[in-house]
């Protein structure tokens, strides 16, 4: 499909976005996940024993919404809280972990994806720029 060069580029954004969550939501349906909770079992992975408020900067979500996606993960067996003074940490159980690996292969075989009508560079371009916008928005 051909698109207009005149579309902003929220148009272009909203497109990779829609179609990766179908992707992820295809491929996680069988491990009780969905792409909403995704990236938050990918963080928790990332960075085992991070706390709630430190999820919730790093997402860039508000603590209320970490604190009700956290209680569908852990009612789903992917991760338990564990009060540690006044912060409660986070960690995956081996279902959280195991699931979270393969996560994270399915986001690098989208890249693979994106990959294929692009050159190395063009790609390393794009994954730049993208870095440049989310660093200056954020």
């Amino acid at each position: 499909m051909k698109f207009n060069e005149n579309k902003p580029s929220a148009a272009f954004i909203s497109i990779i976005h829609k179609e990766h969550a179908k992707y992820i939501n295809e491929n996680v349906k069988d491990e009780d996940l969905s792409f909403g909770l995704h990236p938050i079992l990918i963080i928790i992975y990332e960075n085992e024993g991070i706390n709630q408020e430190k999820l919730a900067e790093v997402l860039h979500l508000n603590e209320s919404t970490i604190t009700r996606n956290l209680k569908k993960l852990e009612d789903k067996g992917f991760i338990e809280r564990i009060k540690n003074k006044r912060k409660k940490i986070i960690k995956l159980t081996s279902k959280g972990r195991k699931t979270a690996q393969k996560v994270i292969n399915y986001d690098y075989k989208w890249d693979e994806k994106l990959k294929q009508n692009l050159t190395e560079e063009e790609y390393a371009n794009f994954l730049e720029a993208l870095r440049t916008i989310c660093e200056e928005l954020l």
